[in-house]
């Protein structure tokens, strides 16, 4: 019988920019074993430049994974380095949850002795300093990097290529040259289409973190291993689809 693992990206988007994210996954990395249902938060954060929007994501990514469990998922993954709602779906779900931000810091850890951030925007580093703040490996950040180009969640990186491409390749190089980066992260989901370009130009490990985030919860899986619930705790009482009833936002 085929797993299932609901992919949950944080701010609603069209259909057809769903399907743009979910090129990030190439087939040959697809197991026939596990089907992923990807799905946009109906509400909530435009594009995570904030505090504030980081708790409307989590708010509406929780609303979004609350019933994977029921529904017969076997996983939910989060696709953003914002790792929104993750540790209340871990609180109200049994199954692993995972989301591309703390898997990938943890990998990078395990690669070299400091890894480099490459973002898209100032605006974002403050979930990347939370995540690492969170799992007490600030240390091991040499450096958070952005090329400062506002990033578009509907067309990721499309038309832009040539231009953002140089830049991120710029600034990973000054990262290993000056920061003294063995590894690179990726900031941003929306930022997969500049990995193979990285990969192809640079001569330390670069990881794509939405890929990364895949794998380590297949693994899990395989594993038949789920996050301790001594670490997230259920709640006594669950608010069944509290949020159900706002409207979806319309494009």
């Amino acid at each position: 019988m085929k797993k299932k693992i609901k992919v949950i990206l944080p701010v609603p988007m069209p259909e057809d920019s769903i399907e743009v994210f979910k090129l990030q996954f190439p087939d040959s990395l697809k197991r026939r074993d596990i089907d992923y249902e990807w799905v946009a938060a109906k509400n909530g954060a435009n594009i995570l430049d904030s505090y504030y929007e980081s708790s409307l994501s989590d708010i509406f990514v929780i609303s979004s994974g609350e019933n994977a469990e029921a529904e017969g998922y076997s996983a939910v993954c989060v696709n953003s380095m914002s790792d929104s709602g993750l540790k209340g779906l871990r609180s109200r779900l049994n199954i692993p949850v995972f989301g591309p931000g703390h898997t990938s810091f943890l990998a990078a850890c395990m690669l070299g002795k400091k890894f480099t951030i490459i973002t898209m925007w100032e605006k974002w580093n403050y979930m990347y300093e939370r995540i690492l703040q969170e799992e007490g490996i600030t240390q091991r950040c040499a450096s958070i990097r952005s090329i400062n180009v506002r990033p578009d969640a509907k067309e990721l990186l499309s038309g832009k290529e040539e231009f953002v491409f140089d830049k991120l390749l710029n600034q990973s190089i000054q990262a290993i040259t000056h920061d003294g980066a063995d590894v690179i992260i990726l900031g941003s989901t929306t930022m997969h289409q500049s990995y193979n370009f990285l990969k192809d130009n640079l001569k330390v490990p670069v990881l794509n973190p939405g890929i990364i985030a895949f794998k380590i919860c297949e693994m899990f899986l395989d594993f038949g291993i789920t996050h301790s619930k001594m670490a997230y705790p259920s709640p006594e009482k669950i608010e069944e689809n509290l949020f159900r009833d706002i409207p979806g936002r319309q494009f």
